[in-house]
């Protein structure tokens, strides 16, 4: 097998980080709508570190009303995860993307077939926010083979023992759930997401990513300031469902871009 394609995850947001640079990571879902791929461009323009492109799954057990309504509505227009990865694979992306889906896909379509077909893409890693980690191994596996991250992710309830055993688990970037329940905005960030961020940075030297809840360029600074950086999707989502345009996107993410460039 040839040289993968796309940018390695782990490494371009490590070197980013050493240069003092907050990481930034918005969110997308796959073929949202005909533009989604100038979605992601913008993106990139805005200052991005890393995509993230959710594939829609019909039962999707982390997220909230609005990456649910952002699913429903590319379902309907027909989105498939080779589908998605198809697109994504038009594009030479100069940023790391990663996607994030539910292990019933990735199962459907076939282990390794779907790692294949990842790396095909320019994808160099993945979420899979419902499988532990005592049941990755085969996936694992296949990642491997194809040079796919495979992200790890804790909460706030994590013990010290399993977020470590998730941490040196982990591939790419570890992914910090700012709060316990679902995805989507919220009018404060918890005081346990600084907690979380500090134990996962004592515990691994991979990236500190913080999700879940950002609904501001306040609020996402906030949270910099004690993470490597922030992954923010139910409120771009939720500008998009409201019909924003590609650039009214970018110019939020933009936003948020200058927003943690002011964390020391």
């Amino acid at each position: 097998m040839g040289e993968p394609r796309g940018v390695a995850v782990g490494e371009y947001l490590s070197a980013r980080r050493e240069t003092g640079h907050k990481l930034l990571g918005p969110y997308v879902t796959g073929q949202l709508r005909a533009d989604w791929l100038d979605v992601m461009s913008v993106y990139v323009e805005s200052g991005a570190d890393v995509i993230e492109v959710g594939i829609p799954f019909s039962d999707p057990v982390m997220d909230g009303t609005t990456i649910q309504a952002a699913s429903s509505a590319a379902l309907a227009r027909g989105a498939t995860p080779l589908g998605i990865l198809a697109d994504l694979a038009t594009v030479e992306w100069p940023i790391p993307v990663v996607v994030m889906t539910y292990y019933n896909l990735v199962l459907h379509v076939g282990l390794d077939r779907f790692a294949a077909e990842t790396a095909a893409a320019g994808v160099r890693g993945i979420i899979l926010p419902d499988v532990p980690i005592e049941e990755l191994g085969p996936w694992w596996a296949a990642a491997d083979l194809h040079g796919i991250a495979t992200v790890g992710l804790v909460g706030p309830v994590t013990p010290d023992d399993r977020l470590a055993r998730v941490c040196d688990a982990a591939s790419g970037f570890v992914y910090g759930v700012n709060l316990m329940g679902v995805t989507g905005e919220r009018s404060d960030v918890s005081t346990d997401s600084a907690v979380l961020a500090r134990r996962i940075r004592a515990a691994t030297d991979l990236p500190t990513l913080m999700g879940f809840g950002i609904a501001t360029p306040e609020q996402a600074a906030a949270v910099a300031a004690e993470a490597d950086g922030v992954i923010v999707a139910s409120a771009i989502m939720r500008r998009l469902l409201e019909g924003s345009s590609v650039d009214e996107a970018g110019a939020f993410v933009a936003d948020l871009r200058k927003a943690i460039d002011q964390v020391n």
